[in-house]
């Protein structure tokens, strides 16, 4: 990687980061240890020494880095490197070229959530300048778009450092609104097996797709049952918890009765067990219900469940110290509940790590073809990391 240059102007320096960012293809189901390089010449280039932790392929990996005393407990800026998919979106540009337009920055993961990371980037020279007294980590993962995988094995070796972080601040698109709470998730895949028959003598087979087709069914009338449960005076911007199919796979041919189908469902809970508690629920169900019809039929028919995914919810205590500084950094007085997943529920979780979720740009814009970041957002999320440098910077913190 060439030398950095950085151009006097701030807004400069993160056009400039962002763009190199979303020029590396991280898709999920791709290496990312490209753009994790690129990100550690940056740092050296600055002094630093990021601590890379890899995972079991050898492809992906995360990076924790620490800026200012290492025997102190600071805060920590968190973001994911991947992306998610671009195939059969209808794109006007190269989504992996980032092009600017009336103020917005086009690209895939400009706002979910490459865009976040290219500001803390584009920080680390004023960090440096600032000679912390509190340290400001950066925790850069991979994976988060299928399940928080990256960020585990990251978490992992941040709880046997000697020292753990005060707080945490996941910068996922929330407009930089102080985000104190999302549902979790838990998600599974059903295997239906039954018996292939020549559609003419449909009678003598198993048809694995109608007796998933129940399974919907049943998925779909708890659903409507679960979004009448509203949670009262709830800050979740969907006052419930959400139950849904989302991929459905099954059949040859035509004129062959189907011997298997696959179904996807899954459950973003309110509580931090309700997710797993309501997906359960249903497995049970289906084993009560589906299966033991379909081996009267045949002996070797039946259903196999396979966990795919799985996260806690969020729920950090509006009073908590990090919710109260991070009001004080975004300049507000509000905060709110997101029915999207993050990774801030593992670093309250796993890590004890108390954690808001706060960062640049619109969920509405996340996955979108044509994706985009104001860069007036941006500039709010610089603002608020400049403040957190200078809270930081202070002889006391």
């Amino acid at each position: 990687m060439p030398n950095p240059i950085f151009p006097s102007s701030r807004p400069d320096r993160i056009r400039n980061a962002l763009a190199d960012l979303v020029g590396f293809d991280t898709i999920s189901d791709r290496p990312n240890l490209p753009l994790i390089a690129h990100i550690e010449s940056y740092l050296a280039f600055l002094g630093i020494k990021a601590e890379r932790i890899t995972d079991e392929t050898g492809k992906k990996a995360s990076l924790w880095v620490t800026i200012g005393p290492e025997d102190r407990p600071g805060f920590v800026l968190s973001g994911h490197t991947d992306v998610v998919p671009v195939v059969g979106q209808d794109w006007s540009h190269d989504p992996f070229k980032l092009v600017e337009r009336d103020g917005k920055l086009y690209g895939r993961g400009t706002t979910d959530m490459k865009g976040f990371i290219a500001v803390c980037l584009a920080m680390v020279p004023e960090m440096l300048e600032a000679k912390l007294t509190t340290p400001i980590h950066l925790a850069i993962s991979y994976d988060e778009e299928i399940g928080c995988v990256g960020v585990r094995p990251m978490l992992a070796e941040v709880a046997k450092k000697k020292v753990g972080p005060l707080g945490a601040f996941i910068g996922e698109p929330t407009e930089m609104k102080v985000i104190i709470g999302h549902k979790g998730k838990h998600g599974v895949r059903a295997t239906f097996h039954g018996v292939a028959r020549h559609s003419s003598i449909a009678p003598d087979g198993v048809n694995a797709i109608e007796y998933a087709a129940e399974l919907i069914t049943e998925i779909r009338r708890r659903a409507v049952k679960l979004a009448s449960e509203v949670e009262r005076n709830s800050l979740y911007d969907v006052p419930h918890s959400t139950l849904l199919t989302s991929i459905v796979h099954g059949g040859a041919a035509l004129n062959i009765v189907p011997d298997t189908c696959t179904v996807d469902f899954e459950c973003r809970g309110i509580g931090i067990p309700e997710s797993k508690e309501v997906t359960d629920a249903i497995v049970a169900w289906a084993k009560a219900e589906l299966e033991p019809a379909m081996k009267a039929r045949s002996p070797e028919c039946g259903i196999d469940f396979e966990e795919i995914l799985d996260y806690p919810a969020l729920d950090t205590k509006a009073d908590a110290a990090i919710v109260t500084l991070a009001k004080q950094l975004a300049g507000r007085n509000d905060h709110a509940k997101v029915a999207f997943g993050t990774e801030a529920s593992l670093f309250a979780n796993m890590a004890d790590i108390p954690s808001v979720v706060i960062g640049p740009g619109s969920i509405a814009q996340a996955h979108t073809p044509d994706e985009f970041v104001a860069m007036a957002e941006l500039e709010k999320c610089a603002g608020f990391v400049e403040r957190l440098i200078a809270h930081c910077a202070k002889a006391e913190s």
